[in-house]
């Protein structure tokens, strides 16, 4: 029978989709579920609900318990065998503000700040140390449970965790069971959706439709680069950066273009505001998000809720699937972040990649994808330089490796001098406060 537990359990909607996937999930259904947050509040709305999925779906079969604190975070991981991690350190206020506020004085726009830029990096080294504390306490009371991050900046998070600890670490996002689908949605391409194969290896969030085929086995990348530069040059829509990737480096990525508007320095230049307009780029939409979902929540909770008649059907989440295949021995294939152990041949070897890996009763096993075209690890790369540099600054704990990230990561250096950057560096710093301890 297995323990699963889940460290923030606080983020209510995405607690509910994956421990109701579990339900769903036969060998899963009898789990014992321990639900971890720091926030009283959001953990008792979050039981309320897991029970209620459990109650209507699952004949209460599954074990639910709560535990609060740091106090409390030992017993709830004892003898775990999957932990979940889906933490925000800092919330939207103060830190989420801190990280578009700050920037912004300096002329630096961003659009989600949650992976790269100085938001990401600021968010990873604010993260790294509550992570940190939670593998110390695996370590002591169930040291062979796989650790499933779910948490953002996820290159640099999972990253530091396989690198620098012992614990099995598999880095999850729902970018790539998507992103074929929406490029063939999005193109008008419904009829090629069922039956798709693809291929899809890079970063997380810049990972690459390499292969995309129908079900006969026809190559769909001539249709989608016809469909795509045609669609940019006739309309305005949401996705518009991401197809100015296909036409000018070939291929399609995961994460969505809001996200990619701020991983490059093409799109968002104080210098030409047009192309804002132009390519449809949401500044500031994370805080927007954050507010609607705080301002909001009463009645999602509700209408989540549905006074007690709530139900839930298994979603694509990776997280259930994963651990039905370590139970029972019938394989997956998933697409995960793991470190580069020779998997893809043109990127660094203690990069964080993103390749599709098979999961069995032996766990977590990566696939070998060989190299990417030039051009795209060329894109990972700019990437890549500043997950490594912010995995270093959390690890020396020095600030001018800080420094060195923010001045490599490609819309920062597009916008900035060094002597704002490190200027706007340190204003963050201090603003962060307790969070960033280590570097006051």
């Amino acid at each position: 029978m297995a323990k699963i537990t889940f460290l923030g359990a606080g983020s209510t909607v995405f607690a509910k989709n994956v421990l109701g996937d579990c339900m769903c999930t036969p060998c899963l259904q009898d789990a014992e579920i321990a639900l971890y947050d720091i926030d009283a509040k959001r953990l008792e709305e979050s039981e309320v609900i897991i029970k209620a999925i459990n109650k209507n779906i699952n004949s209460s079969r599954a074990r639910i318990h709560t535990y609060l604190g740091e106090e409390e975070r030992k017993t709830a991981l004892k003898d775990a065998d999957f932990v979940i991690n889906a933490i925000q350190v800092g919330g939207y206020d103060p830190c989420t503000i801190i990280d578009f506020e700050i920037p912004k004085k300096y002329g630096l726009r961003q659009t989600i700040a949650d992976t790269l830029g100085i938001g990401g990096i600021m968010r990873g080294l604010r993260t790294i140390p509550v992570m940190l504390d939670f593998i110390k306490d695996m370590e002591e009371v169930c040291p062979d449970a796989l650790f499933l991050n779910y948490t953002n900046p996820m290159s640099i998070l999972t990253g530091y965790i396989q690198k620098y600890t012992k614990i099995k670490t598999i880095g999850l996002c729902h970018s790539v069971q998507t992103c074929s689908r929406d490029i063939l949605m999005g193109l008008g391409m419904e009829d090629k959706v069922e039956g798709r194969s693809d291929l899809i290896a890079g970063i997380n969030h810049m990972a690459w439709l390499l292969e995309i085929k129908d079900k006969d086995g026809n190559d769909l990348y001539p249709e989608i680069r016809r469909r795509a530069l045609k669609k940019n040059s006739s309309e305005k829509h949401y996705d518009m950066v991401r197809y100015e990737y296909i036409k000018h480096f070939g291929y399609y990525c995961t994460e969505s273009s809001e996200h990619n508007a701020e991983y490059n320095p093409f799109y968002i230049k104080s210098k030409y505001p047009e192309l804002i307009d132009r390519f449809n780029i949401p500044l500031d939409e994370y805080p927007r998000r954050c507010i609607a979902q705080i301002e909001g929540w009463e009645n999602e909770k509700n209408n989540i809720l549905q006074d007690g008649k709530i139900t839930h059907e298994r979603s694509h989440e990776y997280a259930s699937y994963i651990m039905e295949a370590i139970i029972t021995n019938n394989p997956i294939k998933i697409g995960g972040n793991v470190l580069n152990t020779g998997l893809i041949d043109n990127l660094p070897a203690d990069a964080c990649v993103e390749v599709p890996c098979m999961v069995d009763a032996n766990g977590i096993q990566p696939c070998h994808v060989g190299r990417l075209p030039v051009q795209l690890a060329a894109m990972n790369m700019t990437n890549i330089n500043v997950h490594l540099l912010t995995i270093e600054a959390a690890y020396t704990k020095k600030r001018e490796n800080i420094y060195q990230a923010a001045m490599l990561d490609p819309h920062t250096a597009a916008e900035l001098s060094i002597d704002d950057i490190i200027k706007m560096c340190d204003e963050m710093i201090l603003a962060h406060g307790d969070y960033m301890k280590d570097y006051l």
